[in-house]
């Protein structure tokens, strides 16, 4: 009896010392303290090698501040273009805040438009509408001026455009780039509105329509023939005396501030610079990509069309997803975003303004271009513009009286105190009277047509009263 209460005091004692030991092993602090033992072996996790993708380089790339900044700003002018691309096509030179309410998704605001708009006062002027007695909006001249000065611009730069779009259909394998891709970065490009009509049309002995969206090469000249990075090279040949050995296949190589080399990093880099590849504008059969050293090649023929294709820019940047309506064409069937990923210190992508925009880096110092030309120094000033905000704006505020019988509006300081269209109450009032069936109240849900027509009825049932 003594013998078998002592087995059962074992049994119970190492069956409570179990329970406690595996209790221990499920709390955090035993997974902490003790990483390997006899009674963890089922809570080791086996070791994931990290995963290396477009995904994880876009997040651990070292930033460019500068680039990023500028691209913000871009960002805010690109809405200023487009609530204003969208005011030309009404039918008079204003538009009403409640109809530029309706437009706020279509321009991407995330703040209401009166705010936005008088951030602005050097780029839109608010003022009361004499009659409806609502607030209207309208660009100021100097934005106005330098907006006609860009297109003056673009349409003296007519040869240059057509020496661009030359060199990028003999670019393309084919000879043949579609008109929808060109239309997609017509801006980037330099190119008019009307370009279908006004360069392709025009000038039938450089481009022939082979479809309504396809435009193809007539004949090619060897002398455009030349990459803006053999211009480099050269120089860098005669200038640095380098050796043809180091330079005939080289890029230039600026990394952002605080970029880490990995291990083995620059014998890597070296060894891709002296690399041969086939060039963008040479026609011979584009290399194979399981032939020895086959797929670094096509990459790096990959690198140069797109360091072509950005030198041949107004701005040196354009929208990565863009460039992908151009891989078919240039014969580059590879991941285009990757592949700017994989070499910062040619490219450099910033995902401000909601779109992923790639910059070529050697063309950038800081935050301006190192080789203007005359519609970037144009866009430049309207950027300038833009960051003025509301310094400067008691030149804007002083506004002088427009004449009513070709515009119909009275300016009006929006910013308080007495303003300069409060004359025209006692005339509303009496054309209330003569009207009493017509509330300006009501016309609130009226489209400005309407509006427009009522008050040219009025005006004229007037006239015949006088007479």
């Amino acid at each position: 009896m003594p013998g078998s209460l002592f087995d059962y005091n074992k049994v119970r004692s190492s069956e409570s010392f179990r329970v406690a030991i595996l209790q221990r092993i499920s709390s955090p602090l035993w997974r902490e303290t003790i990483q390997f033992g006899p009674f963890n072996l089922n809570t080791q996790k086996r070791w994931k090698k990290p995963v290396d993708s477009a995904q994880t380089r876009m997040e651990e790339r070292t930033r460019d501040l500068r680039l990023d900044k500028l691209m913000s700003q871009l960002k805010r002018l690109k809405t200023v273009l487009g609530l204003q691309e969208l005011m030309s096509n009404r039918r008079g030179p204003y538009v009403s805040l409640q109809l530029l309410a309706r437009w706020r998704n279509i321009v991407g605001l995330n703040v209401g438009v009166g705010v936005f708009l008088h951030k602005y006062p050097h780029i839109f002027e608010i003022f009361t509408h004499p009659r409806r007695r609502n607030l209207c909006s309208k660009l100021t001249q100097k934005m106005i001026d330098l907006i006609e000065e860009e297109a003056e611009i673009i349409k003296e730069s007519e040869l240059e455009t057509v020496q661009r779009l030359k060199k990028l259909l003999m670019i393309s394998t084919t000879g043949t780039l579609h008109i929808h891709a060109l239309r997609l970065v017509r801006r980037e490009l330099g190119l008019p509105e009307d370009f279908r009509d006004s360069i392709l049309l025009k000038h039938q002995n450089d481009f022939k329509l082979v479809d309504l969206e396809i435009v193809a090469l007539v004949s090619r000249d060897e002398s455009l023939a030349v990459a803006e990075v053999e211009k480099w090279r050269e120089k860098e040949y005669r200038e640095k005396w380098l050796s043809e050995f180091e330079t005939k296949y080289a890029f230039q190589i600026h990394f952002p501030t605080g970029f880490t080399f990995e291990k083995k990093f620059r014998e890597k880099l070296k060894n891709w610079q002296r690399m041969p590849y086939l060039k963008p504008y040479e026609t011979k059969e584009v290399v194979r990509v399981r032939t020895c050293g086959g797929m670094e090649r096509f990459e790096k023929r990959a690198v140069g069309i797109l360091h072509e294709f950005l030198s041949l820019t107004v701005e040196k940047m354009v929208d990565v997803e863009r460039l992908a309506h151009f891989r078919r064409d240039f014969n580059m069937e590879v991941n285009v975003r990757e592949l700017l990923l994989k070499h910062p210190g040619i490219f450099y992508i910033s995902t401000k303004g909601n779109t992923q925009t790639v910059f070529l880096r050697e063309a950038y110092s800081r935050e301006y271009l190192i080789e203007p030309n005359p519609i970037y120094m144009v866009r430049r000033k309207m950027l300038d513009l833009l960051l003025l905000g509301c310094r400067n704006s008691r030149e804007v505020q002083p506004q002088k009286e427009i004449n009513e019988t070709h515009t119909g509006i009275i300016p009006n300081n929006v910013y308080g105190g007495s303003r300069d269209g409060d004359w025209v109450i006692p005339i509303l009032e009496s054309f209330d009277d003569r009207n009493p069936k017509l509330n300006l109240s009501d016309t609130s849900d009226t489209s400005e047509e309407e509006l427009d027509e009522i008050c040219e009825n009025s005006s004229i049932h007037d006239s015949h009263i006088r007479s």
